[in-house]
């Protein structure tokens, strides 16, 4: 196990390696020139090509991409251009939101889609079988977006039982001791702020995993039909054993893998679809973080942000990979 860990540790190293290519090449390349946003459209062609010089942008591309690559290797991503101040130290501060968010939206999907998906296979062709499938493809073809704004006017403009934006009501912040202000409210017995960290959670939450909720109904059906048409499905069966037994061990556990692959790569998928869902109800993560450093032509906290979630992507998938041998003992790794 540890040879093949290592063996994987590897080869994502390439996958990093185009990462970085990628996200410099397009900020540098077609995105709008940062001299001209910090000095604003009065500067002198003068003052800009000094900037340029301070910065570093008057250089060729191959020495400011290896400058940015070796900074990568040792965890520093520079200032950024705006604020000054270090780009890790900023991502840092608002990675643990990004995290929560992605997490809650993860555990909704995962809740909902795997129990949907089960009672579908176990009801194939009834009439809760038309519907969850029904919403599962509403889910998978509603923009993340637009399924936010539609919350907001419902749940919070017009019924008025949760927050429009924002993270958790000021001056009801937790001790801080992961940054997840759910977890920490309740280390520190804070029900307050864990009461408003939940209800600012849930509208983000929810319109962030709803797509990915369908995706793992869909697969969870399809495969609890094959696992459940199986021969020791019917063997079970014929021993008497309680229906709830056959489904939630025998079969269940069998159709984890292709499940748990889904799971795992819709975490990847959150990180990503909470740039819009950052940005839609004002969650102070790295994604609303990220969308106004490109509107600012900040290149190094975009840099940055993106790779922090290439390695966090990439890691979930290696977690993925090794959770098979957990799951069926017969999965040998080389």
């Amino acid at each position: 196990m540890l040879k093949y860990i290592v063996k994987r540790l590897f080869l994502l190293l390439p996958v990093l390696f185009g990462v970085t290519v990628m996200v410099f090449i397009v900020m540098h390349l077609f995105t709008t020139d940062p001299a001209e946003i910090i000095l604003g459209q009065h500067a002198t062609i003068e003052q800009m090509a000094e900037l340029r010089e301070e910065l570093g942008f008057n250089r060729p591309l191959h020495e400011q991409y290896f400058e940015f690559l070796t900074g990568a290797i040792k965890g520093d991503f520079g200032n950024s251009l705006i604020t000054k101040t270090p780009v890790v130290e900023e991502i840092g501060q608002r990675l643990p939101a990004t995290l929560e968010l992605a997490l809650a939206g993860l555990l909704f999907a995962t809740i909902l889609g795997v129990t949907m998906g089960v009672i579908s296979a176990i009801k194939q062709n009834s009439i809760f079988d038309y519907v969850s499938m029904v919403i599962s493809l509403a889910g998978v073809s509603m923009p993340i977006f637009w399924l936010g704004l539609i919350f907001i006017v419902i749940f919070s403009l017009k019924l008025g039982v949760l927050p429009v934006a924002g993270r958790i009501q000021m001056g009801y912040e937790p001790t801080n001791i992961t940054g997840l202000y759910l977890i920490d409210s309740l280390l520190t017995g804070d029900m307050v702020a864990f009461k408003s960290a939940l209800e600012h959670i849930i509208l983000p939450a929810v319109a962030l995993g709803m797509y990915s909720a369908a995706l793992i109904a869909r697969m969870t059906r399809s495969t609890m039909l094959e696992v459940l048409g199986q021969d020791f499905i019917r063997t079970a069966r014929a021993k008497g054993l309680f229906e709830r037994i056959v489904i939630g061990i025998h079969g269940l556990r069998n159709a984890l893998i292709p499940i748990v692959t889904v799971i795992g790569l819709q975490l990847g998928t959150l990180l990503g679809g909470a740039v819009l869902t950052e940005t839609v109800f004002s969650w102070p993560g790295v994604g609303s973080y990220t969308v106004n450093s490109i509107l600012k032509s900040d290149f190094t906290v975009v840099q940055g942000s993106v790779v922090y979630l290439a390695v966090i992507f990439v890691l979930v998938n290696l977690v993925v990979d090794i959770l098979y041998a957990f799951l069926d003992p017969r999965i040998k790794y080389d």
